[in-house]
């Protein structure tokens, strides 16, 4: 079971706001015990969205969703994942009433008498409406939910909403999960070398270790630090041991210069 990421929205792609999601979620993941199998980002498209959530829907995947849950002409979430799934969108009762006693909460700063049957807050009912079936994600901000189905789970764009939001999904549903895989890794930095030069070892590494990830991230380097590739290995700790001693004897072999990274 991977861990995906779609992030919604043509602000993103467009430039008028930077994604604080991706890092914000290979974080709290990642003091969980869990890693960030994929991410996509994505337009304000209703076909595209569909498209996107019916592979998504079809694998075992957990999957995290923000943006375009709201009831504006450029929210499509809501609508995209009930035509995924081919659902009706109903409005969901527990969110009627979360939306209804925000409504009240908020009525004084209005200055206007509360009407739950007026045109706009009868609108507002619309961020309630979910794909049949759909379970509630609690959002402590401003009680408005997200919604949950198929190990998909849907919050929004807002960073200050979507974080707690997703935080409880963990805590809530996949507690069982945490800190269950082992890992380790470990990492050099190699000064003015090749990386068509070590790759050969790097596949030999990966052959005898099978639990076992070899990265390689070069960099031309800075007004701080030379031309260097940080190399090193990730996965299981035992075997992680073994193959960076192998490693270094291999860079060593080489007569490479390399330091901690």
């Amino acid at each position: 079971m991977a861990i995906g990421l779609i992030i919604i929205g043509d602000e993103i792609l467009s430039g008028k706001r930077s994604d604080k999601h991706l890092p914000q979620v290979i974080q709290m993941l990642a003091a969980r015990g869990l890693q960030l199998d994929w991410a996509e980002y994505i337009g304000d498209d209703r076909a595209r969205i569909i498209a996107t959530l019916q592979r998504s829907f079809a694998s075992d995947d957990i999957v995290f969703c923000t943006g375009g849950i709201g009831a504006t002409p450029d929210d499509h979430t809501r609508q995209c994942a009930a035509l995924a799934l081919q659902l009706s969108l109903a409005l969901h009762p527990e969110a009627k009433k979360l939306i209804q006693q925000r409504i009240v909460e908020t009525a004084p700063d209005t200055g206007q008498a509360v009407d739950l049957d007026s045109p706009d807050n009868l609108h507002r009912l619309k961020m309630g409406e979910f794909p049949q079936g759909a379970a509630l994600i609690p959002n402590p901000y401003n009680k408005i939910p997200g919604f949950a189905i198929n190990n998909h789970y849907f919050v929004p764009g807002f960073p200050v909403m979507a974080w707690p939001m997703l935080e409880w999904v963990l805590d809530t549903h996949y507690s069982h999960l945490f800190h269950q895989t082992p890992f380790a890794e470990q990492a050099v930095l190699v000064f003015e070398a090749m990386e068509a030069t070590l790759t050969p070892m790097m596949e030999a590494l990966e052959a005898k270790y099978p639990q076992i990830k070899v990265f390689s991230l070069p960099s031309v380097g800075d007004a701080n630090t030379r031309r260097h590739i940080e190399l090193g290995v990730k996965g299981e700790p035992t075997q992680v041991a073994a193959a960076f001693a192998d490693m270094l004897a291999g860079l060593d072999g080489f007569h490479a210069e390399y330091r901690p990274a």
